[in-house]
Order: structure tokens, then sequence, then C-alpha cells
């Protein structure tokens, strides 16, 4: 750990790469509402907002809540000439549970519906303790890494794109009526997008860091002994004061 404004050209620690154009700055502390940029692209390196936590926390709740209702909700029903069927995504998985298409529906399910439930779980799981001056829970800086490896890979978008686009060639050869599941989709997109607005990734780390969370050593906090006194509160299962 060291302190802020201090950095170590050897290590790393101290410094902080731009994600887009990877220019190197100082990493410090910044107060709610301020914003730091980076000064090649201009983006956004760090932006604390009061109650953003929360925020997401809700946001991912309701994530959750849309994925339950995309699941088991009817997704489309398709009628021609009096007959009709409705399916809902629970009901074509398990149509195609058998046979040689059951790794396609797996992995389809995997990244349309189980990545983008985990990492909304992970974030309530990093993020619900550290409401308000709480310390984090355990292992959460393992747990906020984890959810941001998940982040490219949670394609609910990209599903309900090809599945405008398909029904766009199947509406010609019969009535198409879109379910709830299919709103709720389009809802979910919306959520991941607001969500991913109010999550700052430097924000996240820097607050597991300050309050004493382990993540790679190379931290920079504004008081090393707080976050070292908190660092050994939670390893013994106490609470930071």
């Amino acid at each position: 750990m060291i302190e802020a404004g201090q950095f170590d050209l050897e290590t790393g620690a101290g410094l902080m790469a731009c994600p887009r154009c990877d220019a190197l700055h100082v990493e410090d502390e910044l107060s709610e509402g301020e914003t730091a940029r980076c000064i090649r692209c201009a983006k956004v390196l760090g932006r604390p907002r009061a109650g953003a936590f929360t925020q997401i926390v809700a946001l991912s709740v309701t994530s959750l809540v849309l994925m339950i209702a995309a699941i088991f909700f009817p997704f489309l029903e398709i009628s021609r000439m009096g007959f009709g069927n409705a399916t809902s995504l629970f009901g074509v998985a398990l149509a195609f549970s058998h046979g040689w298409l059951m790794p396609l529906t797996v992995a389809m399910l995997g990244f349309v519906v189980g990545l983008p439930a985990l990492r909304a779980l992970l974030l309530v799981y990093v993020l619900l303790p550290m409401r308000g001056d709480g310390p984090p829970a355990r292992h959460a800086g393992e747990a906020f890494r984890l959810s941001e490896l998940l982040r490219p890979w949670s394609m609910a978008e990209i599903f309900v794109i090809g599945t405008s686009v398909a029904l766009v060639k199947v509406a010609g050869l019969a009535t198409v009526s879109l379910g709830p599941a299919f709103w709720a989709f389009c809802g979910l997109i919306v959520v991941g997008a607001a969500s991913n607005v109010f999550t700052c990734s430097a924000t996240i780390w820097d607050t597991l860091e300050d309050r004493g969370a382990f993540t790679d050593g190379r931290e920079v906090v504004a008081d090393p002994q707080a976050v070292a006194q908190r660092r050994s509160r939670i390893a013994t299962g106490g609470r930071a004061g």
C-alpha cells in the first residue's frame, strides 16, 4: 500500500492506465462529484457519485427480476390458419435438451441468462455491504474482479437483436405476437445500460481498497495504517469501525 499521490514505476503502484489509449496517470483520491478524465483521449477514469452503490444494487436486483420473467413468461406466439403455439425460453431449452443441439442450448442459456444473472448477483454481493460506511464482504475483491471479466460476455442485447431479425422473416409466413418475456428482455437491456452508466470500476476498486479489502497489494489509500487495521479485523471476522 502507498499513500495517495505517490507512485512506483517498477511495480505500477499508484499509476492508472487509461483503458482506451493506455496513457498513464498518477492515481489520486477523488471526492464525490469530482471527475477524472484521461489527458489524452478524455475518457472518464473515475467519477464518484453519492448513492451510486445503492442505485447499482437496485438496478442489479431489477435485472434479476426481469431475467426470471424473461425465462418463464411466454416469449412469443406464432399462429397461422387458426393454429397457434406459444413458448418461453425455458420451454425452448427443454425442447432442445436432447441430441446434438443440447450443447448449443446450454451455451445460449449460459451467455443470455446465466452470465448476466451471475454478474448481477456478484454486484449485489460486493456493493450491498458497502452502502454507507459498511465494510466489504469477504472476497469482495475477487467477486468484483470476476464481475468485470463477465461484463463483455453478457449478451442479452445480442439475443434480442438476433431474435428481432429472425422474427422479421417469420412474420411473412405466420402471425407473430410478442409475449411479456420479449419486453422483459428489452427492459433488461435498458436496466443493464443504466447500471453500466452508474458503475465506475475505479471508484469501486478505490472503495474496496480504502475499506480494507484485499486486491493486488499495490493499492493507493489515503491512510495505509487505517486500512491495515481494517484488514486485520476482516481477517479475524470482526467489523471495521
